[in-house]
């Protein structure tokens, strides 16, 4: 069952009755609110309506596809956890997916269990709740607020995912120390158990994009090993 303090807001995207109906139920009894909606349109009115914590978002739809979608609920919210549910599983739609600024991919067809790890996994590392210790944390001239959930380098803002965020504020909390891919698919993804998974490299690739173009590489990687923030001159 859900146990935080409130209880987290799903809203299921599928076409398919019998998909969406296994899902409502499932989700239901593990303590979601859960709203559903069939096709694209019904989805953005459903979001604005209910405000949903996370979108299981089917990419296949009546009236047009989930990428467009995530576009438009993204454009909106950017604190709106997505995972796409999809058959389509070729690495390019995955990656395609997470470019998106999809939280994470479930291919069809899936067990009810999987969904529902995946869909704490992700609320877990999207649902920001501000933590008692020294709000900012600096390194070099990255400045991260966690009671604002802000980031800025020299002084500029730099606009993240939910993902993203969390991902840098572990480099930020390890600054100084390589931090390996299976500790940061632990601690940021929630994952378990070691996975083969490429979602790390995704990930980072990403951060260095939005942060390198406001002052010199900040990340580095140790080949074979992980990666963490360039020790300061």
């Amino acid at each position: 069952m859900e146990t935080s303090e409130s209880p987290a807001t799903v809203l299921i995207v599928e076409d398919e009755p019998g998909i969406a109906d296994i899902l409502r139920i499932t989700l239901k009894y593990h303590g979601f609110t859960v709203h559903t909606a069939a096709t694209g349109r019904q989805a953005v009115a459903a979001a604005r309506e209910h405000r949903p914590d996370l979108v299981l978002l089917d990419v296949m739809l009546p009236d047009g596809n989930g990428w467009e979608v995530c576009r438009t609920l993204r454009a909106e919210r950017d604190d709106l956890a997505v995972i796409f549910v999809t058959a389509r599983d070729a690495p390019r739609d995955v990656v395609g997916g997470l470019a998106l600024g999809g939280d994470d991919y479930i291919t069809k067809p899936f067990g009810v269990d999987e969904v529902v790890a995946r869909v704490h996994a992700v609320l877990r590392r999207t649902r920001r709740e501000p933590e008692a210790a020294d709000p900012v944390l600096r390194h070099g001239d990255l400045e991260m607020d966690e009671t604002t959930f802000t980031v800025r380098r020299a002084g500029e803002p730099v606009d993240l995912t939910p993902t993203e965020y969390n991902l840098l504020r572990h480099l930020l909390r390890n600054a100084g120390r390589i931090v390996t891919k299976e500790q940061l698919l632990q601690h940021v993804w929630q994952y378990d158990t070691v996975v083969e998974s490429t979602v790390v490299e995704t990930y980072i690739s990403y951060l260095r994009r939005k942060l390198d173009r406001l002052g010199p590489p900040l990340i580095e990687t140790r080949r074979g090993i992980g990666y963490g923030l360039r020790a300061l001159a």
